[in-house]
C-alpha cells in the first residue's frame, strides 16, 4: 500500500509521542488499586484507646437495633424501594423476614421488599464483623486547644495504646494520627505533637507503623506546610532506620485557597506534588470551608452548593493521579437527648424521633457524595456508622441489576458501542461499569459472587482497567 510518511519519519514523529504519553501516564496513572475505607471516624486523641474500634462497634450495632429493631423500620425511616408495601404489625414483620431468609439469592431479589432487607442485614453483618474501617486520632478540633503538657502526655498516651493495639490486633484496617496545622500560630505545637506520637509509638515497636497509618496535616494552604511534615518524617525515619517514605500524609481542603490561590490557579495539584509521593488522600472539610465562604452555621451542611463547587474543582485537578478523595461530614448526631435505660415511653419516643431525624439527614448526606463520585467520607460519632453503611450499600445494590446487565452485554460486544435497552453505551462507560463493580466489591455491597454475574472474573475486575481485559479477551480468541 502506498503512504506519504517513511518509517523513519513516522516512527520518529511516534517515539517523541511516546515521550509525551509516557509523562502523562506519570502523572495521571489512575485510581490506585489499593482498597480505599468508606469512611473515616475522627475522635479526640484523650478518649483514643486500643479497643476504640470495637467499641465503637458496639456502640453502632447497639443503636441500629435500638432505633430500626427490623428492616421495616429502617426502610421507612430512609424512605428505601419497596417500604410503602412493608407490614407494620409484629407477627407479619416476622414472618416476611423469616420468608425472605429462606430464599434462594435469584428468588429474594425478584421480592418487593429485597432491597431494604438486604440493605438492613448487610449493614447488621458489616456492624458486627467490622464495623470500623478507619479512624483519626484527633489532635485538632476533636481535642482542641489546650496546656502544652496535657497535649504532651495525651501524645505519648495514644502512642502507647497503638502499640498495644497492634500486640492485641485490635485497631481498625486503617489508622492515624490528625495534628494541628502547620500555620504561623500553631505549627510549633503541631511538629511537638508528631514527633512524641511517632518516637513514642516508634520506640514502642522497634520502628514498626500499624497498617495504613497515616498521618493527617489539616487547614493545608500552601505548599511549604506539606513541604515541612515531610522533612520532619524524613528524619524520623532517619533516626528509627526505617526504609524511606514509610510514613505517608494526607491533607485536608478547608480553606478557599486551597481551592483557588492568589493568582487565580487550582493548586491542588501542586500541594499533592509537595507531598513528594508521600501524600496519598485529600479530605474536604465541610465546615471551616463553608465558614471561609460566609455561609452562616444555620446552612454549613455538606449539599451546599459552595461544597459541590469545590468537589468539583478537587476532583477535576486530581482525578485518574491516584490519591484518594473523601467528603466531610454531617455535624448532626443521631443521639436522643434523653440518657438511661429505664426511659419512659414518651421519652423513648422522642428520642426514636431525634434519632430517625438525624439517620435520614446522615443517609441523604452520606448518597448525596457517593452520586457525586466521593466514596468516603466523615463520621464523627458511631451512632452515624448503620447510616454509613446503608447509603454505601443502597447506592450499590439500586443499581446493581442493571449494571450487570450493561457490563455482560458490553464485555460481550467486545468495546463494539451497543444499545443495551434505552441506554447507549460506550467505551468510557464501559470503564465506569467496571468501577462501579470494583467500589461495590471493595466496600462489601456485593459479594465477589455477585460480581461474577458480569462475565468477568475477579482478576479482570481487579485489573481496573476495561481496555486492558478487552486486549487480554482478543488475546485468548
Amino acid at each position: 500500500m502506498k503512504t506519504t510518511l517513511d518509517t523513519n519519519t513516522r516512527n520518529a514523529i511516534l517515539d517523541e509521542l511516546r515521550q509525551a504519553n509516557l509523562a502523562f501516564q506519570k502523572v495521571y496513572p489512575g485510581d490506585r488499586p489499593d482498597r480505599q475505607p468508606v469512611h473515616t471516624v475522627y475522635g479526640g486523641a484523650n478518649l483514643f484507646r486500643y479497643d476504640s474500634a470495637r467499641r465503637m462497634g458496639e456502640i453502632a450495632l447497639r443503636s441500629l437495633r435500638t432505633y430500626a429493631p427490623d428492616f421495616t423500620v429502617l426502610a421507612r425511616v430512609l424512605g428505601l424501594t419497596g417500604h410503602e408495601s412493608l407490614p407494620t404489625d409484629a407477627t407479619s414483620i416476622a414472618t416476611l423476614s423469616k420468608q425472605l431468609g429462606e430464599m434462594a439469592p435469584a428468588d429474594r431479589k425478584k421480592h418487593p421488599a429485597w432491597l431494604p432487607y438486604t440493605v438492613y442485614e448487610k449493614v447488621i453483618a458489616k456492624l458486627e464483623r467490622e464495623a470500623l474501617e478507619d479512624f483519626r486520632i484527633d489532635f485538632e478540633d476533636g481535642f482542641g486547644n489546650r496546656p502544652d503538657e496535657e497535649e504532651d502526655q495525651t501524645a505519648i498516651q495514644a502512642a502507647a495504646e497503638v502499640a498495644k493495639g497492634m500486640r492485641e490486633n485490635s485497631l481498625p484496617p486503617f489508622i492515624g494520627i490528625r495534628i494541628k496545622p502547620f500555620t504561623e500560630d500553631l505549627k510549633a505545637r503541631g511538629v511537638r505533637t508528631l514527633d512524641l506520637f511517632l518516637t513514642a509509638l516508634l520506640t514502642e515497636t522497634n520502628g514498626k507503623l500499624p497498617d495504613n497509618f497515616v498521618v493527617m496535616l489539616p487547614k493545608v494552604t500552601i505548599p511549604e506546610q506539606i513541604r515541612a511534615l515531610v522533612a520532619c518524617f524524613k528524619l524520623i525515619e532517619a533516626q528509627f532506620r526505617m526504609q524511606e517514605g514509610s510514613l505517608k500524609m494526607e491533607m485536608m481542603v478547608e480553606a478557599t485557597q486551597a481551592i483557588m490561590d492568589k493568582d487565580g490557579r487550582n493548586p491542588l495539584r501542586g500541594l499533592i506534588m509537595a507531598g513528594e509521593g508521600r501524600c496519598i488522600a485529600a479530605h474536604f472539610g465541610t465546615y471551616d470551608y463553608t465558614a471561609s465562604c460566609n455561609i452562616t452555621a444555620r446552612y454549613q451542611t455538606m449539599d451546599h452548593p459552595v461544597c459541590d463547587f469545590a468537589h468539583h474543582m478537587t476532583k477535576v485537578a486530581l482525578t485518574g493521579t491516584g490519591i484518594f478523595l473523601s467528603d466531610g461530614a454531617t455535624n448532626v448526631m443521631p443521639i436522643g437527648p434523653h440518657k438511661g435505660d429505664n426511659l419512659t415511653p414518651e421519652q423513648h419516643e422522642e428520642n426514636t424521633r431525634v434519632v430517625h431525624r438525624a439517620w435520614k439527614l446522615c443517609f441523604g448526606h452520606s448518597t448525596h457524595s457517593l452520586v457525586n463520585g466521593f466514596y468516603q467520607g466523615w463520621d464523627l460519632n458511631p451512632a452515624q456508622l448503620p447510616m454509613r453503611y446503608a447509603a454505601v450499600y443502597t447506592f450499590f445494590l439500586e443499581s446493581y441489576e442493571d449494571a450487570a446487565i450493561r457490563l455482560r452485554h458490553f464485555v460481550e460486544k467486545a468495546a463494539q458501542a451497543t444499545l443495551s435497552g434505552d441506554i447507549f453505551d460506550d467505551a468510557a462507560t464501559g470503564q465506569g461499569l467496571l468501577n462501579y463493580f470494583l467500589r461495590a466489591l471493595n466496600s462489601g455491597a456485593i459479594s465477589e459472587e455477585e460480581a461474577l454475574v458480569t462475565g468477568l472474573t475477579l482478576e479482570e475486575i481487579r485489573s481496573r482497567s476495561f481496555y486492558r481485559i478487552l486486549q487480554g479477551r482478543r488475546g485468548r480468541q
